[in-house]
């Protein structure tokens, strides 16, 4: 009998042991049903020859009787066998198939934890950089660039300090400052909003690498589920041509079964 391993399953050495012992004892049963067969054989074909057709006749019907039985035990022995088997390649089924989703199952959860991981660490980073670009831009000192028209001002107002016009000076100062308030506020205001653009630029370059992270996150997820897809497909594939090995090597078996009781009848 070819020996069938369903699905690869660990368990071979265990049936192989019990087939083992099915199979010795099937073979003392039918050898001792034999020996008794040929023994009553013997016994009417003696009873034939001696003249005693009575008990030839119940030898004869004896006989027949043990072979039906003998038949109809084989019949069902082959049938039980046959559906051991098949229960055999379905119970290996589940289990490859539990263990495949089991295995599956922690691989997909191994991988999402590895991805919140890099998703963040890569915040973390990013705002640590955030940090130290924004300390950066504010230690970075206004260096004021005063106009034309504020630098004529300042040195006509030194001019009528040096004449001992103090009266206009302290005018042309007052004007002054007031020119240079507009300006110092107009070139902090400009500042500010340079260092909003600059940080938002720089914002915009982690929210790129963040989305390109995210990207990349679900392009090996989706290659997960391709290859988990895939695996599964063949899995499938294999119980299937299991099944249909085991069909077809359980159908020459009742063929052969048939034609040798019909050759005992």
């Amino acid at each position: 009998k070819k020996n069938l391993n369903p699905l690869g399953i660990n368990h071979t050495h265990t049936h192989t042991h019990k087939e083992r012992e099915n199979t010795k004892r099937k073979m003392e049963e039918d050898s001792a049903v034999q020996d008794f067969l040929d023994i009553l054989e013997e016994h009417r074909k003696n009873c034939e020859n001696e003249g005693k057709y009575v008990e030839a006749e119940i030898a004869k019907n004896r006989l027949e009787e043990l072979k039906l039985h003998e038949e109809n035990r084989r019949v069902e022995a082959l049938r039980s066998r046959q559906i051991a088997e098949r229960l055999g390649v379905e119970e290996a089924h589940m289990l490859e198939f539990q263990q495949f989703n089991q295995k599956w199952d922690k691989k997909m959860e191994e991988y999402e934890q590895n991805a919140t991981q890099l998703l963040e660490n890569a915040k973390a980073r990013h705002a640590q950089e955030l940090r130290e670009f924004q300390a950066k831009l504010l230690a970075s000192p206004l260096k004021p660039k005063f106009s034309k028209e504020l630098l004529n001002l300042r040195k006509i107002q030194q001019h009528l300090a040096k004449q001992r016009d103090y009266s206009e000076a302290h005018k042309m100062k007052a004007k002054a400052d007031s020119l240079e308030s507009w300006e110092l506020e107009k070139q902090q205001n400009a500042r500010q909003r340079s260092m909003f653009q600059k940080e938002a630029k720089f914002k915009h370059k982690h929210k790129l690498e963040l989305n390109a992270l995210c990207k990349r996150i679900e392009s090996g997820r989706a290659g997960l589920r391709k290859t988990r897809k895939v695996d599964l497909e063949q899995l499938l594939q294999r119980y299937q041509n299991v099944k249909a090995e085991l069909e077809a090597q359980q159908n020459l078996e009742k063929i052969r079964a048939e034609k040798y009781l019909r050759r005992r009848r």
